[in-house]
């Protein structure tokens, strides 16, 4: 193993670390749920700045990294609404928001040929805001704490990053795609 792999054995940790998390969940075992998701979270920071720091980024770094943040992110949102912690729709908005970004890189790859994974900066807030929810929605389970006003609010800012990062990436993407479209006219 190179040093330079550091960061993906990171995102393939935090891509494992996904069904204890479930599990965890599932059992009402909030504290356990707490420190996973923590782990994961701390993870997803390290992972990045290792990656970008000592410039080991990669391709494949480009690909889990994301993959670790979606698969954490939708199996989280996911649980916690199946137990009725978190709406219906907003794990739909969560889920269609990123049906519409992979859908949209995988027809600009078929269309126009590969690209550079890179992320915008509102995808990145509107994942920080996720983990915020997802954490606080945990943290309440387990400590009986009345954090109901932040959860509001996480839900709340969650919804406006949603579609912001969603709206940016329709507008980022398609302004590429149709200058590609414009000059292989």
């Amino acid at each position: 193993m190179r040093r330079q792999d550091i960061p993906n054995l990171i995102s393939i940790t935090r891509i494992l670390l996904v069904v204890p998390l479930v599990v965890a969940l599932l059992d009402y075992q909030f504290g356990i749920a707490m420190v996973l998701f923590a782990i994961a979270g701390i993870s997803d920071a390290l992972d990045g700045f290792l990656a970008k720091h000592y410039h080991w980024e990669s391709r494949l770094g480009s690909i889990l990294d994301p993959l670790a943040d979606k698969l954490l992110l939708v199996a989280g949102f996911a649980t916690l609404t199946w137990l009725g912690y978190i709406p219906n729709w907003l794990l739909w908005l969560v889920i269609g928001r990123d049906i519409m970004i992979v859908t949209g890189g995988m027809a600009y790859h078929y269309l126009y040929g590969k690209f550079k994974l890179l992320p915008l900066w509102s995808s990145k807030i509107n994942t920080f805001f996720q983990i915020m929810l997802v954490f606080a929605v945990i943290v309440q389970h387990y400590a009986n704490l009345e954090v109901q006003y932040w959860i509001e609010t996480g839900v709340s800012l969650v919804v406006i990053s949603v579609t912001i990062s969603g709206a940016e990436y329709m507008i980022v993407w398609g302004r590429r795609a149709w200058r590609l479209h414009k000059n292989n006219l």
